[in-house]
Parts: C-alpha cells; structure tokens; sequence
C-alpha cells in the first residue's frame, strides 16, 4: 500500500510540472506542443495561435478527429471529453489537454509501470529522415552550399562568441556536437549528410539556439523548438518563361497545393530544389495561373483533366502482374500509393496477362483493380489487395487454430479490416510490414471480430471506447 501511494504521488507530481512548466509558458511566444508523460497524452495550445499554425500542427499529429478550432472558438469541451479527453488548464493565455496514453490496470508490479512510463514516453515523434517531401526557406542568407554530399552550415553573424557547435540528429545532439569555424561574416561546419530531413541547433558559447535565418523549423513535443534542414536530391527546372510574373510548382508530392512552391529564377528560367522519398511523384508548373506539364520531361500519366501530370520516379520499380485475362480490353491499376486516381495506371497486355513497372518506397501499400470496368480487389469484389515493400516487423497471434479469417488493421493500413491477410505459421498468425519508427496503433480481427493483441499489455483508449494496442518501434 505504501509503494502504491508513492507511486501515486510520483505521476501526480510528474504530471504537475509539466502543467506548471506549461503555465511558465503562457508568457513566451505561442505556445503548441504534443508530449507525453506518465504515461498520458498532453496537448498544449495557445488560444492566440495562427490559424495556419494550428492547421500544421493538426495535420502533423493527425488530431482531426478532436475538432480544436471548435474548442478554441466556443470553450466547449463535449467532444474532447466523448473521445477520452480532460481539461486541465483553459485560461485566457492557453489550455491543456491530457489523455492517458495505456492502461496499467493489469499490471500487478509497480515498478513496470515506472519502466513503461519512460520507455514509452520518450520518443514522440517520427524520425527526421521520414518525409516523404521537403524544401528549404531561409530569410537574410543564401541556402547552404553543398558540394557533393557535404553541406556547409552557416551561422550568420556571433563573430563575437568565443564559440560555436553545431549539433543535431545527425549530431545524436548533445551526445557529440561539430565545432564551427569563424570567418568575417560568421561561423561554418562542413558536414557530410544523406538525402533526407535533419534537425539541428547551434550552441553559441553554451547557450543553444535555433537558425533565427531558418524559415523551417518545428516542435520537438517537449517544449523545444529545432530548426530543420532538407539535404535536397532533386532540383526542378523550368527553361523559359522570363515573363511570367510568378511560377510555382505543385505536385503529387505537396497536395498540389497551387501557391506553396514558388520556383527561383535562373539564368534559363527558374528552378527549385526539393527533397523526395523514394517512389513516383506526379507534377506540373504554373505560370501566371496556367497550370502545365513539363515540356522537358517525357515521362507523363494521364490526369482527370483529359491532361498529363510530369512524372518523376525515385527508387527501383515494383512490376505489378496480373495473370490470365487475355479477353480483357483494359486493366487499370489504382490504390493508396497514387491517391486511389482511377485514371493514371493502365496495364499492359503481355503474352500472359497485363502488367505494369510502378517505382515505390519502402512502405504497406492497398491497391485493387478494374478490369474492363468491374472493380476487383482479393477474391471477391469488396476489399484491397495489399502490397508490402522492405517489410521490418512481423506481427504475430499465438493460437485461434479453428478461425476460418485473421486480419491486422491498424495505421499502417488506414485500419482496414480485410486488406492485410494474416498467415498461419506453426501456432501462430503472422503478417510481416513495414513499420517506421515511433508508436502505432492496431488490433487483430478474427473471423469479422476485433480484438487487442493479447500478447502485448501495452494499449490505449479510442474513440469508440474499445481500445487499441500500441506498439513503439525504436529503430527502422
């Protein structure tokens, strides 16, 4: 009794510092952050944030479902308290929201609790390099120069600090930190990155500090804010068009957003540099409006516009294959990796069927097909087939030998509950993905019946009060 009640008084107070420290906020610069301790969920927001900025940040943590604009309009907290939530600071300045994260009711040892608190709650967000998309904004400096694979950070101005670090993820932070260089106009470090999204900060005579000249940057869940760098591996140009007051960029790999990526003038015409995933990106230009494909690029997929989108493909392709249906007239390929488009895939016919060489990343796919206009997904006409590329996890359901159907349906596949087939293997159900790292959700669904992992006591409340396991993958 007595461990239990300072047990009890450890989270209480664990979780008091962090809404004191929230509190000791409210007079800085807007506050938004996502973190995780003792094993709850916390949410702290402004109540003077940007719209754009909350936007981002809904986005980021996919917490739609909360309606937080709804709350931050009117105070009312009905649909945070139906899905889970309580309200634990609403001031003018700010509030705060918490959830707890898993249930320890069956644990019988305390001191697990303790351990699963700390392991669990140290590693909020994804890791740097996994992006599917990025591009690099900098205000009063040039981008950093890179030369090969060595890009050279550049801190403008502190030629009055006796001493510059650079560190990062690329750095593991504080474990190992780049010594810079002074020069007449501020401090460099060359460093040799992959292409990808990095994290980093500058220790100026000790103190840290984000790149004040770096547009990018984002929260790391625990209250501190890092700058972000993008080592780019593809640069989009444009010949031409001097004459056009703006030229933007959109594509497959920005949500076509119109206006977002405005192209840099050159020389020839324009061009910008972007960081992209492994796969197949769709693009087109627009100038002054008009939106158009790129007449340098003879890769192009038909559009629902009775148009072309540009292609750029970044990996090794997957060939899909399709055996039999000689008769077929058309046979078009469609599914999560292209927006489920119904208008861009078509197949070949071969002298064995229909295939098609499609270039994707590392990732669980879903995809179904439509032949000669009859939809087809596994063997019957509902559900997706599904398609798992460098998978790194296997997850496993000891027993249930007389279940006629076993399925895993979780984020990694939008929780569908028939596209991810699981085999029998011994004693056991297996299904193996690819899972990046951070925390996932899931359940196993048995002949139509969804239930937790039994193997696994770590799990979670959903909205609909019937829980999810969770899962944390600490390495890719």
């Amino acid at each position: 009794m007595e461990m239990r009640r300072k047990i009890t008084l450890l989270k209480w107070l664990m979780a008091a510092s962090f809404i004191l420290l929230v509190v000791q906020l409210q007079a800085q610069p807007p506050v938004k952050t996502y973190t995780i301790k003792d094993g709850n969920m916390y949410i702290a927001l402004s109540k003077n944030l940007q719209q754009s900025s909350l936007d981002s940040f809904i986005s980021k943590y996919e917490l739609s479902d909360l309606n937080l604009p709804a709350f931050l309009q009117t105070g009312i907290a009905d649909s945070l308290h139906k899905l889970g939530w309580k309200v634990d600071i609403d001031s003018k300045e700010i509030f705060v929201i918490s959830k707890p994260l898993f249930s320890a009711d069956n644990i019988t040892d305390p001191a697990d609790k303790i351990i699963f608190t700390q392991k669990e709650g140290t590693d909020v967000l994804p890791p740097a390099n996994q992006v599917h998309f990025g591009y690099n904004r900098y205000k009063n400096k040039s981008p950093f120069a890179v030369s090969d694979s060595v890009v050279t950070f550049f801190l403008r101005g502190n030629t009055g600090a006796n001493s510059v670090k650079l560190a990062g993820s690329f750095t593991n932070w504080q474990h190992a930190a780049f010594p810079m260089a002074r020069t007449d106009s501020g401090w460099i470090a060359n460093v040799k990155l992959p292409a990808g999204k990095h994290l980093y900060k500058f220790i100026i005579d000790g103190n840290w500090t984000v790149d004040r000249d770096d547009i990018n940057n984002e929260n790391d869940g625990m209250g501190n804010d890092n700058s972000v760098y993008y080592k780019t591996n593809y640069n989009f140009t444009l010949d031409g068009y001097s004459n056009a007051k703006k030229v933007y960029l959109a594509g497959s790999f920005n949500g076509w957003r119109a206006n977002e990526l405005q192209m840099i003038r050159t020389a020839t015409g324009c061009a910008i540099p972007v960081y992209l995933s492994e796969g197949t990106h769709t693009y087109r230009f627009i100038a002054d409006g008009n939106w158009f494909a790129d007449p340098a690029n003879n890769d192009k997929l038909p559009n629902e516009y009775n148009g072309f989108n540009s292609v750029i493909r970044i990996g090794k392709p997957y060939t899909f294959k399709l055996n039999g249906f000689a008769g077929a007239q058309k046979v078009v390929l469609f599914g999560s990796f292209n927006n489920w488009k119904e208008n861009e895939l078509f197949m070949n016919k071969t002298g064995n069927g229909w295939e098609l060489p499609y270039t994707l990343g590392p990732g669980n796919y879903e995809y179904k097909l439509i032949i000669d206009g009859k939809y087809f997904g596994d063997s019957v006409l509902s559900g997706n087939l599904a398609l798992v590329i460098q998978p790194n996890f296997t997850f496993r359901l000891k027993g249930f030998a007389n279940a006629s159907t076993v399925c895993l349906g979780g984020d990694m596949n939008n929780w569908n509950p028939t596209s991810f087939k699981m085999k029998r293997e011994g004693d056991d159900w297996i299904f193996k993905a690819h899972l990046n790292k951070g925390k996932h959700v899931y359940k196993f669904i048995i002949d139509g019946k969804w239930i937790l992992d039994p193997a696994n006591k770590l799990w979670e409340e959903n909205e609909y009060n019937t829980k999810n396991s969770v899962l944390w993958i600490e390495s890719d």
